[in-house]
């Protein structure tokens, strides 16, 4: 099929390649514009039987709308492929092939023909895959530059053509150094081969994604997401879909990835939103007792302390109906407790399939006796009063939260569930030094909410999603990857992170540990080692922390050489210069510096120093925003601490005090992952300001 070219009364200029396309550009989002306003013109007044059904219709309509907004920044198509046969086989032989302007979403002119093609078609796919030694009948790929959201360049590869050389894209390497303002942006445009096989793996099985700074693992999760919905998309309407990462902050720097991609149902939390479920987390540990409260064998304390409230019956029920007595002895009722441990149902479930036995032995008894009872006598059995106070005392109903106040109060009943599993020291960092009255006022932290969330899974069953992306995944516990696996047991994750990074006390050494504890023993571990966003002088200088850090993982081999791009600035004074006023008016200095360029300033440092640096660029007149907040035109500087500088990036990255950052967690090592992360957050430049010695980890 031909492209689609506008038309009017200047046409564009047949020897300007660059004039078709800006007029199939503007023919296109004309197109898209007419496309939302059929949606909009729909009247639904007359197809809906009733308001909920209509209310039901309104929102999907809604929903449509929002999908087919013209994002003015963003560019409606990226790429062309021109075919050299017909994609479908059906043109006469010495014919064209068909070219498809590829882009973030389908677009068909009024009678139905496409102008732009989902870059998750899979027609679009050798837009990604093709190459000069496998060019998937692909005689020109076309590449587009834009500015402002205008279309300004374009580039051609010819992938048939012998006599052209291949080199490396220039609008490719652009659009990956293009400065960077407001919340991250999708990489559809980008996307590698490698990514690109990751991005596509089917929905039946999980991926496990390995990368290093700057390998896009964060926006190839995104984008698997956005393929999954493309192409499983009714299955996943009904089972949902769900992106977790580790802060709020996080969250709201990749919201907008999706919606750019047409995709607005996709819901996102934290772990920690997920099991804030019926108490509310005001306390905190310290970091040894942390470990053990997420050790994954709190799952087996947390079983048996729950089934310790299984008793042994001590005597007979009976069920009084009419004029006639129903006798179920004790053995028998044993029988059938002991058969439902045995199947090791779960908790509740069990509590209610208790009755209904009882009621049955009941009925197999009126039966013998010639009696016909049918269902609704065994349900009225199961209710008697006498079944009822047996059950209760046989098998009561739990509550979670309860429970694990009375393991985290208690130490003879901690003791008894924890024989074998846990050490005495390891007893006494679980229980509470001033127990706690009720639910209400205990001061929990966020690692009791993931044990309330494992004792209400044992007691009822966790509602499972479709798909559910988890970013950051290496910083998890055990009890943690648990609570995350319940919510895709029946469906597929994709696992994003990098052991490197990984900077809690309780954080996974590998991933086929990690992938056990979710559930996912059986998941594709993929790495990412080529890096597209921090220059090779940057992550060089940052893996030089590998071998303290995270020994045998392999480094990121950037493919962006940027000379200039890492300064490392000692201040003068020493150590006894932390905090000083000199090394305060170093880090202003260097955000004046760094703001000179175009895009994003991030100035990152230990915890500890945010107030005193936040105080030093007020006192310089410098307004800065907080980690989350969306970074414009006008306010570029971000002031990032340390420890929630994950999974960011900036243009530019000014690095307070390297000691500072090591010190300021519970550990050396913890200390060297917090360095590591902070300094692969640059896409164009780094500066490292420090008074004191740097880590000597560092070389």
């Amino acid at each position: 099929m031909p492209a689609h070219v506008a038309t009017s009364d200047s046409p564009p200029d047949p020897h300007d390649p660059l004039a078709h396309e800006r007029a199939h550009l503007a023919a296109s989002r004309a197109a898209l514009r007419g496309m939302r306003e059929d949606v909009q013109a729909l009247d639904i007044r007359d197809v809906t039987a009733n308001w909920v059904n209509a209310a039901v219709l309104q929102a999907q309509i809604d929903d449509r709308i929002k999908a087919l907004a013209d994002l003015s920044h963003t560019p409606l198509f990226f790429g062309r492929l021109d075919y050299l046969h017909a994609v479908g086989g059906d043109l006469a032989e010495g014919t064209d092939g068909e070219r498809f302007y590829i882009g973030r979403r389908h677009v068909h002119d009024a009678v139905g023909d496409p102008m732009v093609i989902d870059w998750r078609a899979p027609v679009s796919q050798p837009y990604y895959q093709a190459s000069r030694t496998s060019p998937q009948d692909v005689g020109l790929r076309r590449r587009f530059g834009y500015t402002g959201g205008e279309l300004t360049a374009y580039e051609d590869e010819h992938l048939t053509d012998p006599a052209e050389a291949e080199q490396t894209s220039r609008l490719l390497q652009a659009e990956i150094e293009r400065p960077r303002v407001g919340p991250m942006r999708d990489i559809v445009a980008t996307i590698q081969p490698e990514q690109d096989e990751i991005v596509r793996s089917g929905l039946g099985g999980t991926v496990c994604v390995q990368g290093g700074p700057g390998t896009g693992k964060t926006a190839v999760g995104l984008h698997r997401v956005a393929y999954l919905l493309y192409a499983h998309r009714e299955r996943l309407a009904r089972t949902g879909t769900l992106v977790i990462g580790p802060n709020r902050s996080f969250l709201h720097y990749i919201e907008q990835v999706l919606p750019a991609l047409g995709e607005l149902e996709v819901k996102q939390a934290t772990v920690d939103d997920l099991v804030r479920t019926g108490v509310e987390v005001r306390g905190e540990d310290e970091a040894a007792t942390a470990v053990v409260k997420g050790d994954a064998r709190m799952a087996e304390v947390l079983r048996r302390a729950i089934r310790s409230h299984v008793t042994a019956p001590v005597e007979p029920v009976v069920v009084v109906r009419g004029s006639r007595r129903w006798r179920v002895p004790a053995y028998e009722i044993q029988e059938m407790v002991d058969e439902l441990l045995a199947r090791d149902m779960r908790y509740g479930a069990a509590h209610e399939a208790l009755p209904q036995r009882i009621a049955h032995a009941v009925l197999v008894r009126m039966e013998e006796a010639g009696e016909a009872p049918d269902d609704r006598v065994q349900n009225a059995v199961a209710r008697n009063p006498a079944v009822k106070a047996a059950v209760k005392a046989i098998w009561p109903a739990v509550d979670p939260a309860k429970l694990v106040l009375r393991l985290l109060s208690d130490a003879e009943f901690l003791a008894a569930h924890a024989e074998g599993l846990l050490s005495e020291e390891e007893r006494k960092r679980l229980l509470w030094a001033k127990p706690a009255r009720s639910v209400k006022s205990a001061k929990w932290s966020a690692a009791d909410a993931v044990l309330i969330d494992e004792a209400n899974d044992l007691v009822a069953r966790t509602h499972s999603l479709g798909h559910v992306v988890l970013d950051e995944a290496q910083d998890l516990s055990p009890m943690q990857y648990r609570a995350v696996g319940r919510r895709c047991s029946t469906g597929s994750a994709t696992v994003l992170g990098d052991l490197a990074q990984g900077t809690t006390p309780w954080s996974t050494e590998s991933w086929g540990e990690a992938l056990f504890h979710l559930g996912k023993g059986d998941a594709v571990v993929e790495e990412l080692t080529a890096g597209f966003r921090v220059p090779r002088e940057v992550i060089a200088y940052a893996s030089r922390l590998l071998p303290a850090i995270s020994p045998g993982l392999a480094a990121v081999e950037s493919v962006r050489e940027s000379p200039g791009s890492l300064v490392v600035r000692e201040v003068p004074g020493g150590a006894e210069g932390l905090g000083s006023d000199g090394l305060d008016a170093a880090v202003v200095a260097a955000c004046e510096e760094s703001l000179r360029h175009e895009g994003s300033i991030g100035l990152i440092a230990a915890d500890a120093r945010i107030p005193v640096l936040g105080a030093a660029l007020a006192a310089a007149g410098h307004a800065y925003l907080s980690p989350g907040e969306e970074t414009t035109a006008e306010s570029r500087l971000t002031l990032v601490p340390a420890s929630l500088a994950k999974g960011l990036e900036y243009d530019y990255v000014v690095l307070d005090e390297p000691a500072a950052v090591v010190d300021g967690e519970p550990d050396e090592r913890t200390g060297l992952r917090r360095l590591y992360v902070a300094l692969t957050r640059a896409v164009s430049g780094l500066t490292v300001l420090h008074a004191a010695p740097l880590p000597e980890a560092l070389g």
